[in-house]
């Protein structure tokens, strides 16, 4: 089943859940589900460190850390470092939280994306029941009242950073993620969001101590990978993620004339890897590549084509034809009708 009349969308159910349960505990599932999807609540643009002190002090104290990078130096492997936590937490981002757990864009055995979503958790930004929930909401009601972060509606630096900390926006909308909030994993993650990243911290400071021992002529210290390998990549992948709330909806070109202010913008997709191509996202969100020509890279659909390879991730939802030809581009696809990788 693809739906119901009322318009619910099935798709949202748990993988096994009718199995598992009665026809009653479905129905109700799919009416409160419903009723989340028809309501409009429109945040107030307004925001408080007060008020949000267990997400605000961290997230203050991350960014000012990294002033301590004046003091404790810099050598070539501590970028090898940053690079090395933000690559795969970009695409814990990228591939798990946004596309496969957001919009659904793949099918995912339990274990990866148990495994997707804690990449996700380490880059700090929230669980992975608030990050999907709050980006569903996002695309209801783009660039309108009720758009969590939208630079239309709100002022720039309010769809950038300062949404996280209006009230409005502090706790988790278990309503809209009634599919992923099924799995106790995933929401014990979201429960205890700060564990990941600080471990992840505490492993970074653990292997630039054991880096050092191994070789002083490396000329770097625990202190050093620290700041650069988890901090300032933190803080890099914090507003990243940020620029596509804020200046994907200011900054680029538009290929299709959405409903809302969405743009393509190249340089958001080198540091995204992928997400970038905004407009074409907002025209089709449930797929899993956003890039539609060589022109348009997208690591991110290259990452799960890989995935895909070694049969981690399954069902990648294809472009639909009719948004190829809107778009004045001839479909990329094989002779089975199934995509092509850019």
């Amino acid at each position: 089943m693809k739906g119901s009349k009322r318009g619910v969308d099935f798709g949202l159910l748990p993988e096994g859940w009718c199995a598992s349960h009665t026809i009653r505990e479905v129905t109700e599932l799919l009416v409160e589900t419903d009723a989340a999807q028809n309501e409009v609540t429109a945040p107030p643009a307004t925001f408080s460190f007060g008020g949000s002190a267990r997400l605000g002090v961290p997230f203050l104290l991350v960014h000012l850390t990294c002033i301590a990078a004046f003091f404790v130096g810099f050598s070539p492997i501590d970028l090898v470092f940053l690079v090395a936590t933000y690559v795969p937490r970009i695409i814990g981002i990228t591939v798990f939280y946004h596309r496969g757990l957001s919009h659904r864009a793949f099918t995912m055995r339990r274990l990866v994306r148990a495994g997707g979503a804690a990449l996700g958790a380490s880059a700090a930004q929230r669980g992975p029941l608030w990050w999907p929930a709050h980006h569903r909401i996002h695309h209801r009601y783009t660039d309108r009242p009720g758009d969590p972060h939208s630079p239309v509606t709100s002022s720039f630096l309010y769809s950038h950073v300062l949404w996280i900390f209006a009230p409005a926006n502090h706790d988790t909308h278990l309503k809209e993620v009634p599919d992923l909030a099924a799995f106790k994993e995933l929401r014990l993650m979201d429960r205890y969001h700060h564990v990941l990243p600080t471990l992840l911290a505490f492993a970074t400071f653990g292997a630039g101590v054991g880096v050092s021992h191994l070789d002083h002529g490396l000329h770097t210290s625990g202190w050093q990978c620290l700041i650069w390998g988890f901090f300032i990549s933190t803080v890099l992948l914090y507003h990243s993620t940020f620029a596509i709330n804020s200046l994907a909806h200011r900054l680029g070109k538009r290929r299709f004339e959405t409903k809302d202010a969405s743009r393509n913008n190249g340089f958001l997709t080198f540091i995204t890897l992928g997400e970038g191509w905004h407009n074409n996202h907002h025209r089709f969100p449930n797929s899993a590549r956003q890039g539609m020509t060589f022109r348009e890279p997208d690591p991110a659909w290259w990452v799960i084509r890989v995935l895909k390879a070694l049969h981690l991730v399954d069902n990648l939802r294809p472009i639909p034809p009719q948004v190829w030809e809107e778009g004045g581009l001839r479909p990329r696809y094989s002779g089975t009708g199934k995509e092509k990788s850019a």
